[in-house]
């Protein structure tokens, strides 16, 4: 089915749901609705300290990584977030008062940041204000104080560039009512302090379920909690404690290491989780990256169950071993195991046994460049192999990955390259077969 088939159906379906519940809340809820500040910015001596905050709860949030269009100036703006309803461009933060948000009152910084309300009515979910509306009175006006210092930069952005009905910010209104819970985080009083500190950071500032838990037809998280999810054709893997999918085999010390310099001994970031290490979670504390990792950890395992692995014999298998070993062995060793710390082990890889292999499929079309971090300044990097392999050939190694060293996952078939190859812009196989 064609993109614009499936979003004209979606949004048919999205009218008629959205548009019932959008005008039910509208009747309820007061979208110039008053949000009085507990606290206000500090002055004098006290400010600096404030602002230093601040700027750690902008890193916590990943502010820059959606406000800052790829090669433009920080916080200005630009950056296009595609969405299976259209693309949206992400507004300009900056102290510019036409272009950016240089008028706001902090009340109307709250009002978007932990309400989904900007100056011009209902935000998008893309602005991940359902997570941020956890960020406590502290927080909030520490970031705002930060945010009032960003340089002015006059850029201005056409931000909604979605088709009707996705373009309708009313029916907002609805998607609220059913997925939006307005709360700011609560401390659960019989778990200790790391432990809430860990859940504040995961489900708040961090907002790890926007990309690690899979979304429903309306774009509002599903029941399966950091179980993975796809989205702009990279998938978020599982990062419960499931040991076949998930984080189940990775300790609490490989997390920190992940987060702190994009790789550990089991894995290597790639994509969007790339620039979440080098934007945000590299500059977290040793004791917030010790909190997540323990929070995450503590999480009951999602229920993934490892299936059959696909026969040696197979006819992808024994093709895909012989592409392995011309085109991968090298670098990630013929038992899969790579380079610690620089080239991801294959073996027993949660990414690689993971059902949807988008990611996978990226990055062996288009490649993969590590995070440059403080940790990990020589960062190591895939090279794109669409034209090198066939469609076919591409699906043998990658049905040949996740299938060998212990690993067992879904096959990927040549019609799913082909698809991923032209939904991805990946360039055109210009060679020969690699299968001799």
């Amino acid at each position: 089915m064609s993109k614009k088939i499936r979003r004209a159906g979606l949004g048919i379906v999205y009218l008629a749901v959205l548009g019932a519940l959008g005008y039910t809340a509208l009747v309820q809820y007061d979208v110039h609705k008053s949000y009085p500040q507990a606290i206000q910015p500090e002055t004098g001596e006290a400010l600096q300290a404030q602002i230093k905050r601040g700027e750690y709860v902008a890193r916590l949030s990943d502010c820059t990584a959606c406000h800052t269009a790829h090669g433009g100036q920080p916080f200005a703006g630009g950056y296009k977030l595609e969405t299976p309803f259209g693309n949206i461009l992400s507004s300009n933060i900056t102290s510019d008062k036409e272009t950016g948000i240089g008028n706001w009152t902090q009340e109307q910084f709250d009002r978007a940041v932990r309400h989904g309300i900007g100056s011009h009515g209902h935000l998008y979910a893309a602005m991940p204000y359902n997570a941020y509306a956890k960020l406590t009175d502290q927080d909030l006006t520490d970031l705002w104080t930060y945010i009032r210092t960003i340089p002015a930069v006059k850029n201005k952005v056409l931000e909604n560039q979605l088709p009707f009905p996705f373009n309708q910010r009313w029916t907002l209104a609805g998607w609220n009512l059913m997925f939006f819970r307005d709360r700011v985080f609560e401390p659960d009083i019989s778990h200790s302090a790391q432990l809430n500190r860990g859940q504040y950071l995961v489900d708040g500032p961090g907002h790890c379920a926007s990309c690690h838990t899979a979304k429903n037809f309306l774009g509002g998280d599903s029941s399966a909690y950091l179980q993975g999810g796809t989205l702009e054709g990279w998938h978020a893997p599982d990062i419960t404690p499931n040991p076949y999918t998930g984080l189940g085999s990775w300790s609490k010390e490989d997390i920190v290491n992940y987060l702190r310099s994009g790789t550990n001994r089991m894995a290597a970031s790639s994509g969007p989780m790339t620039e979440a290490i080098e934007n945000s979670t590299q500059h977290m504390t040793q004791s917030d990256l010790e909190a997540i990792a323990h929070y995450l950890k503590s999480l009951p395992a999602s229920v993934a169950i490892r299936p059959a692995a696909i026969n040696s014999s197979d006819t992808a298998m024994v093709v895909g071993k012989k592409v392995f070993e011309s085109q991968c062995n090298a670098c990630h060793v013929s038992d899969g195991s790579g380079i610690r710390n620089m080239i991801p082990t294959l073996a027993k890889n949660p990414q690689i046994n993971a059902e949807d292999p988008s990611s996978l499929l990226n990055v062996v079309l288009n490649g993969s460049e590590g995070p440059f971090t403080h940790a990990n300044p020589t960062s190591a990097g895939m090279p794109d192999f669409a034209w090198k392999l066939s469609d076919s050939n591409i699906a043998d190694v990658m049905t040949y990955v996740r299938n060998s060293w212990g690993n067992a996952a879904p096959a990927v078939s040549t019609s799913d390259v082909a698809s991923a190859r032209k939904d991805m812009n990946a360039r055109p196989w210009l060679g020969e077969s690699n299968n001799k």
